[in-house]
């Protein structure tokens, strides 16, 4: 292994075990913290400066897309007019690993004095910045990623996994479910994968290529090219889907029989394929196609009409795989 990759797998090591002994802080202060959380008719705000500002932004952020609303206040900006920004119906959450930030602890007791609930996150629960907040999590760790032990890795490593801790808590207690995570992620791959549906990305109308149960190969060839879709589904005389047919099976059947194009669809298409719906959501769809290792499928309504087809590509392209 090179130096720089021993140096690498240091850091990971001790951020990984820095995490991993915040499990000893989930106590009864943990869990008064997580009352005052979900008990909050306001706002969560997460105040912090330096790198527990940038780790407090991380926090707010996670809470308020999982249905807890937050808001972070810088402390400095708060002692110069923001403090009119909370309510007392908010609950705040102070970050500072040491305990000493001056900011900090100038902005507590005005805090205090609007009678604002306060839960300290920290590496140093007996800091005297703590004496009046009203309950405390110990987020300390060991040593800090940093070989001279100083700039804040382990550390705020160990605030991001206890703030997700709780955001998650609370918002399980809250009865968060993926649905309301739809309503809050319109947009971007959560939102994709969540409210996009097969309607939305099925080849339909002239782009869908069917052909009727008495045309031959070289009819299928000739569509499939056409809609430059691999595939082609088969209908009856009532319109109903019977069969399909891809490129795959194409390939197959003209290694072993040279007057294969001229054959019936009927002959060679897979009889009573698999299907979907256009209401299901896509990713769904996605999972169908991976368990039968299959790139396209067929689309169909209440009455097994093939009202469209699905792509792989066409998934892959939104992101939904």
């Amino acid at each position: 292994m090179t130096k720089n990759l021993k140096i690498a797998k240091a850091a990971i090591e001790a951020e990984s075990q820095a995490v991993k002994d915040q499990l000893k802080h989930l106590d009864s202060n943990f869990e008064r913290a997580v009352s005052l959380i979900k008990d909050c008719k306001g706002h969560v705000v997460i105040v912090g400066l330096g790198k527990s500002g940038l780790v407090g932004r991380k926090i707010s952020a996670t809470m308020s897309s999982i249905g807890i609303p937050s808001l972070f206040l810088h402390p400095a900006e708060g002692l110069h007019g923001d403090l009119g920004m909370i309510m007392k119906e908010d609950v705040i959450i102070m970050l500072s690993y040491s305990g000493e930030t001056e900011e900090v602890k100038k902005i507590i007791p005005a805090l205090i004095r609007m009678e604002i609930s306060i839960i300290a996150m920290t590496g140093k629960p007996k800091a005297l910045a703590w004496k009046d907040v009203n309950c405390i999590i110990d987020c300390s760790v060991e040593k800090e990623a940093c070989p001279y032990n100083l700039a804040p890795t382990s550390s705020t490593t160990a605030l991001i996994a206890m703030g997700d801790a709780l955001a998650l808590t609370v918002s399980s207690l809250k009865g968060f479910k993926k649905e309301h995570l739809a309503v809050l992620h319109p947009l971007g791959a959560i939102g994709k994968r969540l409210t996009m549906r097969v309607s939305d990305l099925m080849r339909k109308g002239k782009h869908n290529p069917v052909i009727k149960q008495n045309a031959i190969v070289e009819d299928a060839l000739l569509v499939m090219t056409g809609t430059r879709i691999g595939a082609v589904s088969i209908v009856n005389d009532d319109g109903k889907i019977i069969g399909f047919f891809t490129d795959g099976d194409l390939r197959r059947h003209l290694h072993n029989d040279g007057n294969f194009l001229k054959k019936n669809i009927s002959f060679v298409m897979t009889k009573s394929p698999k299907v979907i719906t256009s209401e299901i959501l896509a990713i769904e769809a996605a999972e169908i196609l991976k368990k039968y290792n299959i790139d396209n499928i067929p689309v169909v309504n209440e009455s097994k009409e093939p009202v469209g087809i699905l792509d792989q590509g066409d998934l892959l392209a939104e992101g939904i795989s």
